[in-house]
Order: structure tokens, then sequence, then C-alpha cells
């Protein structure tokens, strides 16, 4: 199946573009959603990690407990590294497995991390969202109270935005309006359309 891989900086509008693609009938496979699943209760992957991490990143109900494995990972580079070769295979199985059972003539695979650690998937296009790294710094001091020092701390902990744009085969300037958002979303859209043959 003809394969679009999303990615973009946080804060760029991912979603946005994401949801205004699947209201036109285009298939969304988010890997964020699929990190989810593969550490539900009962998942192999829950157990790896409480094997790697210790039974402090599993809360009271069985379930990962975030915050924890965050404090852990966002200090030790190192253990993110083995986080990640937990998680990355079985994300992308469950995104594979999904993209199997889809009759569409073309997908969108949504990976925040494409640059920094996604190259794993098979893409015909790379699509990024793209806005200036101050709209990025606006956004999330609006969006959920991130302090300057974390905000600068995520964002240099992913791929610059020229390294995006280098890599970028279409690119959606998001810092317009929500019409031109659409516009250009639609636009894609039959490209991609025609390109799916």
């Amino acid at each position: 199946m003809f394969t679009v891989v999303m990615t973009g900086g946080i804060a760029s509008g991912k979603t946005s573009a994401s949801d205004i693609f699947a209201s036109h009938g285009v298939p969304i496979l988010d890997t964020d959603l699929s990190a989810r699943a593969v550490v539900e209760p009962g998942q192999p992957a829950l157990d790896e990690i409480e094997a790697r991490f210790g039974s402090d990143v599993i809360t009271a109900s069985g379930e990962l407990n975030r915050a924890a494995l965050r404090e852990i990972i966002f200090d030790h580079p190192e253990k993110r590294r083995e986080l990640e070769a937990i998680l990355h295979p079985k994300i992308r199985a469950h995104i594979n497995q999904q993209k199997d059972q889809l009759d569409a003539p073309y997908c969108i695979i949504v990976v925040p991390l494409f640059l920094e650690s996604g190259r794993g998937y098979e893409a015909d296009r790379l699509l990024v969202i793209d806005v200036p790294i101050e709209v990025q710094r606006e956004r999330l001091a609006q969006r959920d109270g991130t302090t300057p020092e974390q905000i600068e701390q995520i964002l240099n902990s992913q791929a610059t935005r020229d390294e995006r744009l280098s890599a970028a085969d279409d690119v959606i300037d998001n810092t317009a309006n929500p019409d031109a958002l659409a516009a250009r979303v639609a636009e894609l859209h039959q490209q991609y359309l025609s390109q799916a043959g």
C-alpha cells in the first residue's frame, strides 16, 4: 500500500493535519497510540520494561507508571536507548499488523520522531508538518504549562527544523490559519491518490 509517513517537531500540529486527512477517509496509523497499546497490562513489552527498569515503573494496578519511567530516561540517554530497543520493534509490528488489514488507496503513519528513531518504517513519501521554532515554544508554553527549561530540553532532543525540511518529500506549513491547513491537506490528498494509482 502507498504509504506516507507524517512527522514534525513537537507542537507543530501533526494531530490537526492527520485529523483533516482522516476526514477525507484516509486511514491514520499513529505510533503514539501503538506505543500505548504495546504496554497495556498483559503485553510482553510491559514485562520486559519491568524486568529492565524495576517494579517502580509499574503502578499498583499493574499499569505502566509513565511518570516514573520518564524520570528515569529523561536524564539517562543510555536508558532511553534501552527502552527504545524494547518498544520500537513492537510498535512497528503493531503498525504493520494494522496496515495489513487496511483497504484504501493509501495510508498515513504518524511517526513524531521519524528522523530520530523511526526510520524502520517504509515510506513512499515523507510529509513534514512545519512551524518555526518560536511557534513551537509558544504552543508548548500554552499547552500544558511546560517550563522554559523543559521546552528547551524537549526541542534539543529532537531533530532540527532544517534536518526535517531537508529530509521531506512534502511540507505543510502550519503557521497560517486552519483554512490554509485544510486547503493544503486537500491538495496533498489528491496528489497522494494519484501517486497511489
